[in-house]
C-alpha cells in the first residue's frame, strides 16, 4: 500500500520530520527491505533503530521511531510496535476482503493452498511463509496492492486474546479453522484452552461473511455455536458441505480425490504429500468455492501447488534415502502424520530422526513418548535429535546426525521433523555438503 508520510503521521498521531515523501509496504529488517518500504523499528532483544541507517541506505524512503530521529524523513511515534498495528488496520482500509486462517496445524499449507485457488480469479495476496502474528499480520496488509481482492492471513496464537487483537486490525471477512490439538499448550494450559484461543476468529465474523470450519475435528465443528454468520463445513468423514470422496495415495504419498460441493463436483490431485494434505485441501477449496472461484480452476490450482519450504516435502537423493523433509514445525498432530506418512512409504529401512516438539508444557514427555510408541508400533526407528525426550536412541550433534543419514543407502527412507527451536535444516545443509564433498572426490 502506497501512502505519504505525512498522512501516515497524522493518521498515527505522529509528528514528520524531514520532507514528505511516499512509501509502499512496510519492513521490520533493514536486511530484506525493499526499496520504497517503510522502516519500521521493533525493540525486542535488539533495538531495530540501531538499523535505520541501513535500512536508509537500503533504499527506505522514511522510518518510524519512538526515539530522536537520525534525519532523512522520520516519523516519531510513542510505540513503534503499536504504531505497526495501525498501519495494518489503514491499510486494511484500502483492502476489499480479508481471509483469516487458524488452527493447530495445517494453516500455511491452507494458506498457500487458497491463494493459488484465489490468484486463478482475483487479484489476491496472502502472508509470507508464517507471517503470522502481530507483525507479520500487519506487514502483509501493508504490502498488498492497490486493488486486492482478497487478502489471506494466517493468525498464530500463543495466548488467549491474540487472535482477537489481530481481528480487531484485519476485520476477516472469512475465517476458516483448520484444527484444536495439542500446541502451544505451555501457555493455553489445555487443549479446550487452546479450542478457546482459536474461536476468537470465529466470534469476530460479521454476519455477512463465512465460517469455513473442519467437521471431522468435533472442537472445531462446535464453534459453530459462536458464528453470526453461515457455517461452510468441511470433512472426509463426516457429513460436511464440502466432501473428500474416494481417497486414494500414490507411491509418491500424493491424494487423489473426489471433491463434491454444492458448487459441483471435480477430480482432485494433490502434488503435496501425505494424506492429512486432503483436510488442507478442502479448507482451501470450500473457502475459495465460497469465494466464487470456479470449481475447475480450485482443481487446476491444487493441483499445481506445492506448498512452503521444509513441509512434507518428498526428496529422493540418487543412490541413497528417499527424505520426508518437513522439518518447519511440529506439534504431537502433525508429527504423527508426518511418521504415519513414513510408515506408508515404501522403503526397505526406515527412519525417524525427530527433533523436540515444543510448548507443550508439562504435556512434552508424554505426547513425545506416544509419537515414539507409534513409530515402534508402525516399524520405524526412531532417533532423536537434541532430545531424549522420546525415550528412545538420540543423536546430539549436527555431525552426528549427518553420520546417521549417511548410513541410509538406496530403498531406505527418513523422515526429518521437529520444532523450529531444532533447526533441523542445519542437518540437512550439512548432509547435502557431505554428499557433494564424496561425489567432488569420486570425480578427482
Amino acid at each position: 500500500m502506497r501512502f505519504l508520510a505525512s498522512e501516515l503521521a497524522t493518521r498515527l498521531g505522529g509528528e514528520i520530520t524531514g520532507p514528505d515523501v511516499a512509501v509502499d509496504g512496510a519492513s521490520i529488517d533493514s536486511r530484506t527491505l525493499r526499496a520504497g518500504q517503510l522502516y519500521v523499528p521493533i525493540v525486542a532483544h535488539r533495538d531495530g533503530h540501531t538499523f535505520i541507517p541501513a535500512a536508509l541506505e537500503a533504499g527506505a524512503p522514511a522510518y518510524l521511531t519512538s526515539q530522536d530521529p537520525l534525519g532523512a524523513t522520520a516519523i516519531r511515534v510513542p510505540d513503534t510496535a503499536a504504531a505497526l498495528l495501525a498501519l495494518g488496520a489503514l491499510a486494511r482500509e484500502r483492502v476489499a476482503a480479508v481471509i483469516g486462517i487458524t488452527g493447530s496445524v495445517g494453516k500455511t499449507t491452507t494458506k498457500d493452498l487458497l491463494a493459488s485457488c484465489l490468484a486463478t480469479t482475483f487479484a489476491a495476496t496472502a502472508s509470507d511463509r508464517s507471517f503470522n502474528n502481530e507483525l507479520g499480520l500487519p506487514l502483509t496488509l501493508m504490502g498488498a496492492r492497490e486493488g486486492t481482492r482478497w487478502v489471506v492471513l494466517e493468525m498464530g496464537v500463543r495466548h488467549i486474546g491474540d487472535i482477537t487483537q489481530l481481528c480487531r486490525v484485519a476485520r476477516p471477512d472469512v475465517g476458516v479453522l483448520t484444527s484444536v490439538q495439542m500446541a502451544h499448550v505451555e501457555f493455553l494450559g489445555s487443549l479446550e484452552g487452546v479450542a478457546r484461543a482459536k474461536s476468537e476468529l470465529v466470534a469476530a465474523l460479521p454476519a455477512s461473511g463465512v465460517a469455513v470450519l473442519n467437521h471431522d475435528d468435533p472442537l472445531v465443528r462446535g464453534m459453530a455455536a459462536l458464528s453470526a454468520c453461515p457455517v461452510l463445513g468441511y470433512a472426509v468423514t463426516a457429513p460436511a458441505d464440502v466432501r473428500a470422496e474416494d481417497v486414494r495415495l500414490d507411491p509418491e504419498l500424493r491424494a487423489r480425490f473426489r471433491l463434491t460441493s454444492p458448487w459441483g463436483q471435480a477430480e482432485i490431485q494433490l502434488a503435496l504429500h501425505g494424506a492429512h494434505q486432503v483436510h488442507n485441501a478442502l479448507a482451501a477449496a470450500a473457502t475459495a468455492l465460497w469465494c466464487g472461484v470456479p470449481i475447475e480452476a480450485v482443481a487446476e490450482a491444487l493441483g499445481a501447488s506445492r506448498g512452503s519450504p521444509w513441509r512434507m516435502d518428498v526428496q529422493h537423493q540418487p543412490g541413497g534415502p528417499s527424505l520426508i523433509v518437513d522439518c518447519f514445525n511440529s506439534v504431537p498432530a502433525s508429527a504423527e502424520a508426518a511418521v504415519r506418512a513414513l510408515a506408508a512409504l515404501p522403503a526397505k529401512r526406515r527412519l525417524a530422526l525427530l527433533g523436540l516438539m515444543a510448548e507443550l508444557g508439562v504435556h512434552s514427555e508424554p505426547e513425545h513418548r506416544r509419537i515414539a510408541t507409534l513409530a515402534r508400533e508402525l516399524g520405524i526407528e526412531l532417533v532423536g535429535y537434541r532430545t531424549s525426550f522420546y525415550g528412545t536412541a538420540h543423536v546430539d550433534s549436527i555431525d552426528d546426525a549427518v553420520a546417521l543419514l549417511r548410513e541410509l543407502g538406496s530403498g531406505d527412507a527418513c523422515l526429518i521433523k521437529g520444532s523450529r527451536v531444532a533447526r533441523l535444516e542445519n542437518v540437512l545443509d550439512a548432509y547435502a555438503g557431505a554428499k557433494q564433498t564424496t561425489s567432488g572426490r569420486g570425480d578427482a
